[in-house]
């Protein structure tokens, strides 16, 4: 499990201390390289994209439950979004939970109103084929999963026929490749389906449509059996969003593919303890005159496994 403190610091604390804070997770904490974590969003993941793993569990019947808190200083326009996650793990194979987004307004005139209240996302996931399946080293784990967000109010107020749910569904593969001996890399690819701009951030897209992500990983052993894990993401996201009074997409939008980069540290293999940081690359500018400005924003999380 993983709890992430990101979202809870101010754009400006950000800018300003994410490279000491960086800096002092690497030297004073350290965890083993199967520690999973939460993501943004509730789901066994990396940073904003899930993993084919799920919350650890045993053979038969429901594990413990991980928890996880997330930061992610979005800018003076968007604002700042902070997570609680609750994920359940039930006999190696499964997973369900619930995470509640609440949402601190940003100060820019004219844009940031139209980021309002928060949002509430369920989720489920299933590992269709477990890592190395058939006593093989080459198979990747392969998950199926979903998630539902309600009362998603940003950008717009659920009026003039804009929905205020949307969701994700999602097949993703995951490989640890040991064969590179002291560095073992973390693959990860998948294609979601989804209906959501920017995880829900940027309200509703027009419509669902195929939406491909992935990661890479480098795993290095730390102090005293600790890991450390450097990653980045990519993921794309639709290309419009949903904001007229007709509820029709305004093509003068265009959104970019997220990229993040982000370590996780791992500070002991006896306690299911994760922390992450990272700088997400957003939006910018999506039509001439708008500036999102979320772009190189800070985030930080805490994941634990009880």
């Amino acid at each position: 499990m993983r709890i992430s403190v990101s979202a809870l610091i101010s754009p400006v604390f950000a800018s300003r201390w994410a490279v000491p804070i960086l800096f002092f997770v690497l030297i004073f904490a350290a965890h083993n390289s199967e520690a999973q974590s939460l993501g943004y969003e509730g789901p066994t993941g990396i940073f904003v994209t899930p993993l084919a793993a799920t919350s650890a569990s045993p053979a038969h019947g429901a594990g413990h439950p991980s928890i996880a808190y997330h930061v992610l200083a979005g800018g003076p326009v968007i604002g700042t979004f902070n997570t609680v996650s609750f994920t359940e793990g039930f006999a190696k194979r499964f997973e369900l939970g619930y995470t509640r987004e609440d949402h601190a307004a940003g100060n820019t005139t004219g844009l940031s109103p139209l980021w309002t209240d928060g949002l509430n996302l369920f989720h489920a996931k299933a590992v269709v084929v477990p890592e190395n399946a058939g006593k093989t080293k080459w198979v990747p784990a392969i998950a199926v999963g979903g998630i539902a967000r309600t009362n998603d109010s940003y950008v717009g107020d659920g009026s003039g026929g804009q929905a205020r749910t949307n969701g994700d569904f999602y097949l993703v593969a995951t490989k640890i490749v040991t064969q590179t001996k002291k560095v073992p890399l973390l693959l990860n690819a998948g294609v979601r389906g989804t209906n959501a701009s920017l995880w829900g951030l940027g309200g509703n897209a027009p419509d669902f449509q195929a939406r491909a992500f992935g990661a890479l990983g480098f795993v290095f052993t730390g102090p005293g059996k600790s890991a450390i894990i450097f990653a980045s993401e990519a993921a794309q996201q639709p290309q419009r969003i949903k904001v007229t009074s007709a509820g029709v997409a305004s093509s003068a939008f265009d959104i970019p593919t997220s990229i993040d980069y982000a370590v996780r540290v791992v500070p002991s293999p006896k306690h299911k303890l994760n922390i992450d940081a990272g700088i997400l690359q957003a939006a910018g500018r999506i039509a001439p005159g708008v500036d999102l400005k979320a772009r190189a924003r800070f985030a930080f999380g805490i994941s634990y496994g009880f």
